[in-house]
């Protein structure tokens, strides 16, 4: 068979920054590949560039896997009607809402879809465990004691400070992140229960965890996480009727976007100083200099680092080619792009049972 053609639609900052020469020697193996430089737009929004989706149109005939990121225009039905051989579109980095790709226009033309932008969900899942530790320790008051000159080792009776071990973990989204969580999680041997109204009811009993509603997560878990994506449904998730359900000595962790929680209603349930909270992600952010947030001592703060690796390369194009190349051999995709993920990432009322 004939080799397949995959061309790569971005702007110059993610060609020299999110290949590297590893991963291109990888894809070259099994696949011909191109470059088709373009720019405009965002993370979260396609290239206005008329003549660049032009050019895009002229280019697409004979291709068989188009791959876009941060400058590719908008893969619409006028560029697809181009594509005669067309079977692959994968999606590299969107802020997971794939504004790149008329999915609809697509899978009427039985193109399969893909989006690794989870290649930044495994490194915040592995800092969501960490801030999981810091806060059952409440490690972020015992530094605070330290540096104000209060050296004396072992904790004061005020303090609050537990383990992980066997304790009921909740965790708000049950994405790629949230399932990497739940592998990290497992051997402190953890009762882990989970709110993803999107999830399969089988996916449970696959995994090991409780499916259960917002409220039982409040009300009865040890340890809260938050790894659900922003949405339209999600904004404001979390407000003052939830934090209120806490229970004294719990805690609660953020790592996803801080415009889920209300963070009023935060600060204030903060300010009871009965439960620990480990966020790296506020609203607004950056965190105002004069923000409570900063100020309290059950608080443990990071500034958005969580999807930081140190690579010199982010993670997503080794994904993507993990995904053409079990495509091109045959194989099942593993990060489809679906009806069921679309209607989760616009806060779309989940479909089935």
């Amino acid at each position: 068979m004939a080799r397949p053609n995959v061309l790569i639609s971005c702007g110059q900052r993610v060609r020299d920054k999110y290949f590297p020469l590893q991963e291109i020697e990888r894809l070259e193996a099994f696949a011909d590949w191109d470059w088709f430089h373009c720019e405009g737009g965002n993370i979260h929004a396609a290239s206005e560039d008329s003549e660049g989706a032009t050019r895009l149109a002229e280019r697409i005939a004979g291709v068989d896997a188009l791959v876009v990121c941060h400058g590719s225009p908008r893969i619409d039905e006028a560029i697809l009607d181009r594509a005669d051989k067309l079977r692959f579109i994968g999606e590299l980095e969107g802020d997971r809402f794939s504004v790149r790709i008329d999915l609809d226009a697509a899978w009427a033309r039985g193109v399969r879809t893909v989006d690794t932008t989870n290649g930044s969900s495994y490194p915040v899942a592995e800092w969501a465990l960490g801030l999981i530790l810091v806060s059952v320790r409440n490690a972020g008051a015992n530094f605070r004691r330290i540096i104000a000159g209060n050296t004396p080792s072992g904790v004061e009776k005020s303090e609050m400070c537990g383990s992980l071990w066997g304790r009921r973990v909740g965790i708000i989204g049950g994405g790629h992140m949230g399932r990497r969580l739940m592998k990290l999680l497992r051997p402190f041997e953890v009762d882990i229960w989970v709110h993803d109204p999107y999830l399969p009811r089988e996916m449970g009993e696959a995994l090991g965890f409780l499916q259960t509603s917002l409220d039982q997560i409040f009300s009865q878990c040890d340890v809260i996480v938050c790894v659900a994506p922003l949405t339209p449904k999600t904004t404001g998730m979390i407000g003052k009727h939830e934090l209120g359900l806490i229970r004294s000595g719990s805690v609660f962790v953020n790592v996803s976007r801080g415009a889920i929680v209300d963070s009023s209603a935060l600060i204030d349930r903060l300010k009871r100083g009965d439960i620990v909270a480990g966020l790296d992600v506020f609203d607004p952010e950056p965190i105002p200099s004069d923000s409570e947030i900063i100020h309290l001592s059950n608080v443990f703060l990071s500034p958005h680092i969580g999807w930081a690796t140190g690579d010199d390369s982010p993670h997503f194009f080794n994904l993507m080619v993990d995904e053409l190349d079990r495509f091109f051999a045959g194989h099942e995709t593993f990060f489809d792009l679906t009806p069921s993920a679309k209607a989760n990432r616009l806060g779309d009322e989940p479909s089935g049972p």
